[in-house]
């Protein structure tokens, strides 16, 4: 039976958290606020920048976590916190900022509405993580859409675009995605990808050349690659979905999901209790 002195060592140990991958999550939240306060300075570029470099931190300390063994609660939680500032309030304050200020209550609630978008699909993630199609998302997710917001401002920053002759645009691209992260529209996660997996030559010079091809005009490459990844969902829910119905669009499909997994329990008794009268008859 252990002592006094080990029961106290083991409940330090539980109560510690694992610093890699909290350390890769603080310095996406660190870029989210750094963004914001770019913003605040009139650097538009720079914050847009700020966010693609908190994606990238965002994309490495889930993976971290797995590859290392060090997935916790504690993890998951403070991950879920740092995305909604990184990806929820630094977009739309970066976009505000830059064009939507001059719009009045348009813009603030074209920005508030990104934002509680993005809450509510933080949350329905973590609801759902468990007992979701792994192989897709469930609307859009909440780095893509701000990845969106960024690339625009990233985008007319670069080129010098006047921000007063693109606001109602930058006002409907902020709702829209917005909107997109709360919708019920299927979009492919990759994590069906083996990454571990012997690829052929070919793949990798494509590899090289999408980097090459990135590395040319990073804005305008950036910006298209996930305003094409944010019509995809739509674009192909259309094309899978026969009758096209309200729940596919927005609503909760929990019902529809509990009816037929209640139909595939019974199936499977009917089943059993079939395969149980064979063999008691023979």
């Amino acid at each position: 039976m252990p002592n006094k002195t080990e029961q106290s060592l083991t409940t330090a140990k539980s109560r510690g958290i694992f610093l890699l991958p909290n350390l890769l999550t603080t310095a996406g939240l660190f870029s989210g606020f750094f963004a914001i306060v770019a913003s605040m300075n009139n650097m538009f570029e720079s914050a847009a920048v700020a966010i693609f470099i908190a994606m990238v931190f965002d994309g490495l300390d889930g993976r971290v976590a797995r590859m290392t063994n060090t997935e916790s609660e504690f993890g998951a939680e403070y991950d879920s916190m740092a995305d909604i500032v990184s990806f929820g309030m630094a977009p739309a304050l970066v976009m505000y900022n830059w064009a939507l200020g001059d719009l009045g209550k348009l813009g603030w609630l074209a920005a508030f509405i990104f934002v509680a978008g993005g809450a509510l699909r933080l949350a329905r993630f973590n609801t759902n993580h468990g007992t979701s199609d792994k192989r897709y998302f469930q609307g859009l997710a909440i780095p893509s859409a701000a990845a969106i917001v960024a690339g625009f401002v990233w985008v007319g920053s670069k080129y010098e675009v006047d921000p007063s002759n693109v606001s109602y645009f930058a006002a409907f691209l902020t709702i829209a995605a917005g909107l997109l992260m709360v919708s019920n529209f299927r979009y492919h996660s990759f994590k069906d990808v083996d990454w571990r997996g012997r690829v052929s030559f070919i793949a990798i010079l494509a590899i090289v050349l999408a980097f090459v091809i990135v590395a040319t005009e990073p804005s305008l490459v950036l910006f298209s690659i996930f305003f094409l990844y944010a019509i995809s969902g739509p674009i192909t829910t259309f094309r899978t979905v026969k009758k096209i119905k309200l729940e596919h669009v927005v609503g909760d499909t929990d019902c529809e999901e509990g009816d037929s997994a209640t139909k595939s329990q019974q199936e499977t008794s009917e089943k059993a209790q079939k395969s149980d009268d064979k063999k008691t008859s023979d």
